[in-house]
């Protein structure tokens, strides 16, 4: 990615650059000023570690799909509250068990931001009885058995980094990745389950961050990352190293890669973290007034990018003719219409996601159904609903006006009835086969 400009005439030129030196300067003050208070902005980490996907498949995926939405509404609410939480809805086999997990360096804000992404990638797992996601920042899993108590299991895996090897000193650095993790385990069980720290040896210097889930006790979360730490140490001479286990999370780098803003728990000495914190300063003071602004650039515009789109996900398997025609919106558009999805306009909870109450540009009001299922093999279903309902006209069906496939999720729009029943329009009927095979027969009859 590059960025570029120009200036018909010198002086424009001149005042450009001066402009830009200025802010240049703020954006290091600025930076400086936010360093010195203890990094207030951080780094989500919601770049995905890992996913796993259970091997069984629902007996009944709508059912599934019924307990999963305020599963994992529940969830989010408690994760977004406390930084941890779970949930369970449901009854016998159909109930979904859910657990979320940010780690102790995230701050709310970032927590969130986590923990959306989570939402967001977690419901390719369905139609399967459970799945866990991983990201470097946070953690989200769901299940039809309570597993919170769990530590280890038959899917715990490792995986080391693709970026080489440290090749300096191999062995030093073997050796130092083995002291950190040590640290970071002994830390994390002593205390709360979170840890961070370094360890040098031979020259060369290796970080490590450990976080148990909060539902385990510390004899359980000593267990699993004592078996993470021993797998993970395998990864050396890796210069990246992670281990994605059942209660557990163990990472370690040749980089410090936490948010500093959180030193509790750390497994490195007072001294270590000043020195650590000091050179980071003195580092971005270096580096801050040569390539500061460009990288703020480049931040905004890969932020804005940084949303996967349905569109993004499927090509050439969406159908052009929908995306491009007027039963398509805007997902931005529909997100503010719903105030962000607000709880307040709330109407309702069905198989495949909730109805919100919308007010679009023009003072019209509808009803915006959130569907979680972008999944690959349920694209079909989605365009089958979108092009059929909007074609059929029935006194005991809601009129589908569009839909929206170019945002994060995918967004179904309806006439919104007021004083009437959504239940009785949108849930027990639209998403029944049998349905969508009566709107079948009866587009060939007409």
């Amino acid at each position: 990615m590059s960025l570029s400009c120009c200036c018909s005439e010198s002086s424009g030129s001149l005042w450009f650059q001066g402009a830009r030196h200025g802010r240049m300067a703020a954006l290091a003050v600025l930076l400086l000023l936010l360093a010195l208070c203890g990094g207030a902005a951080g780094d989500p980490r919601a770049a995905v570690a890992g996913q796993a996907c259970a091997p069984s498949t629902a007996v009944s995926g709508p059912t599934l799909a019924d307990n999963f939405v305020p599963a994992m509404d529940e969830l989010n609410s408690n994760v977004s509250a406390n930084e941890f939480g779970t949930s369970a809805v449901g009854t016998g086999p159909n109930t979904v068990f859910g657990l979320g997990q940010c780690f102790r360096d995230l701050s709310p804000v970032d927590c969130k931001l986590c923990f959306a992404e989570v939402r967001s990638l977690l419901p390719k797992c369905y139609p399967r009885v459970g799945g866990r996601l991983y990201l470097d920042g946070c953690f989200g899993r769901y299940g039809n058995y309570s597993f919170f108590a769990e530590a280890v299991g038959p899917a715990d895996n490792v995986t080391c980094g693709t970026g080489g090897n440290y090749t300096a000193n191999p062995r030093g650095f073997a050796d130092a990745v083995r002291a950190a993790l040590a640290n970071v385990t002994a830390a994390a069980e002593r205390g709360d389950g979170y840890a961070v720290g370094s360890a040098a040896a031979g020259g060369a210097t290796a970080f490590a961050l450990a976080q148990c889930w909060g539902s385990l006790n510390a004899t359980a979360c000593g267990q699993c990352l004592s078996a993470a730490a021993a797998a993970a140490a395998g990864c050396a001479p890796a210069t990246e190293g992670r281990a994605l286990y059942t209660g557990c999370y163990l990472r370690y780098s040749t980089r410090l890669f936490w948010n500093l803003n959180a030193a509790a728990g750390s497994g490195s000495s007072g001294n270590n973290v000043v020195w650590i914190v000091l050179g980071s300063l003195l580092s971005a003071l270096v580096i801050v007034f040569a390539v500061g602004f460009l990288a703020w650039k480049k931040k905004i515009l890969w932020s804005k990018k940084k949303s996967t789109s349905f569109l993004d996900m499927y090509g050439d398997e969406v159908p052009v003719r929908i995306a491009q025609s007027s039963l398509n919106f805007k997902y931005e558009e529909l997100r503010k219409a719903t105030n962000y999805f607000d709880l307040a306009n709330k109407l309702g909870q069905g198989s495949y996601g909730a109805v919100y109450k919308a007010v679009l540009l023009d003072g019209k009001e509808v009803a915006v159904k959130r569907l979680f299922l972008n999944t690959r093999e349920w694209v079909d279903q989605f365009f089958n609903e979108v092009k059929l309902i909007s074609q059929v006209r029935h006194k005991n069906l809601v009129k589908l006006l569009g839909c929206s496939v170019n945002g994060p999720e995918s967004l179904l729009v309806y006439e919104y009835y007021l004083n009437k029943s959504l239940d009785l329009f949108l849930f027990a009927i639209l998403w029944k086969f049998s349905y969508i095979k009566f709107l079948k027969s009866t587009l060939f009859l007409h």
